[in-house]
C-alpha cells in the first residue's frame, strides 16, 4: 500500500509556489510562479517596489521588509530565490545592496521559508543559455517561456521572474539549510555583527 501511494505521489507531484526577488535600493523586483514537477503551471504575479521616494536608507530597508512579508503572507510561497548582489567597484552601493538583500532574506526567514541565492550570471544562463544576456533578452525569453501576454516593461520584475524560473530549473538543489531565522543565525554566525564598527 505504501509503495503504491509513493508511486502515485511521484506521478502526481504537488504544486509549488516560488517567489523570486531581485533586490535593489531604488527599485526591487519580485515575481511568483507556480510549478508542478518539471512543469511551470502559471505566473501568479510580478511587479516592482519603488523605493527612491524614501529619503533615508533605513526607511527603504523597512519598506522592503514589510513589502516582502506582505507578499509572503498573501501568496504563501514554498521557496524563495534571490539574485545575489553583483560585485562592482562602488563599495557604498554594494553595501547598501547587500543590506537590501539581507532584509528581504530576513523577511522570508521569519516566515520559515527556505531561501536560495543565485548569481546574476547563473540566472541569465538558466533562462537564456547566455550568461552575458541583457535584461531585455532575459525579458523576451521569459515572455516566451512563461507565455506572458506581452513583454513586461518592468525589467526588475522580469529579473525576479528569471530568478524564480532559474530556481525551478535547478530543482531547488541549492536551497539554503536555513529554514528559520534561528537556524540561519546558528548556521551563519558571521553574518550578524555586533554594534562595533570596523575602521
Amino acid at each position: 500500500m505504501n509503495i503504491i501511494q509513493e508511486s502515485k505521489n511521484k506521478n502526481n507531484p504537488p504544486e509549488k509556489i516560488i517567489l523570486g526577488i531581485d533586490p535593489g535600493t531604488n527599485v526591487m523586483g519580485y515575481g511568483l510562479i507556480t510549478v508542478k514537477g518539471q512543469k511551470v503551471i502559471s505566473t501568479l504575479q510580478y511587479g516592482v517596489i519603488h523605493l527612491s521616494k524614501y529619503k533615508s536608507h533605513e526607511l527603504k530597508l523597512r519598506k522592503i521588509f514589510e513589502r516582502v512579508q506582505s507578499i509572503v503572507d498573501e501568496f504563501h510561497p514554498d521557496e524563495v530565490a534571490l539574485e545575489a548582489p553583483f560585485f562592482g567597484k562602488n563599495v557604498q552601493s554594494m553595501l547598501k545592496l547587500g543590506r537590501a538583500q539581507g532584509v528581504a532574506m530576513a523577511a522570508a526567514l521569519t516566515r520559515d521559508i527556505p531561501i536560495t541565492e543565485y548569481a546574476p550570471r547563473k540566472v541569465k544562463q538558466s533562462v537564456t543559455g547566455n550568461g552575458n544576456a541583457t535584461k531585455e533578452q532575459v525579458a523576451n525569453m521569459l515572455a516566451s517561456l512563461l507565455k506572458l501576454p506581452e513583454i513586461p516593461k518592468m525589467l526588475d520584475a522580469t529579473d525576479a521572474l528569471g530568478v524564480a524560473l532559474c530556481h525551478h530549473y535547478q530543482g531547488g538543489k541549492q536551497v539554503s539549510k536555513a529554514k528559520s531565522w534561528k537556524t540561519f543565525l546558528e548556521d551563519n554566525p558571521g553574518r550578524i555583527k555586533s554594534g562595533k564598527t570596523k575602521k
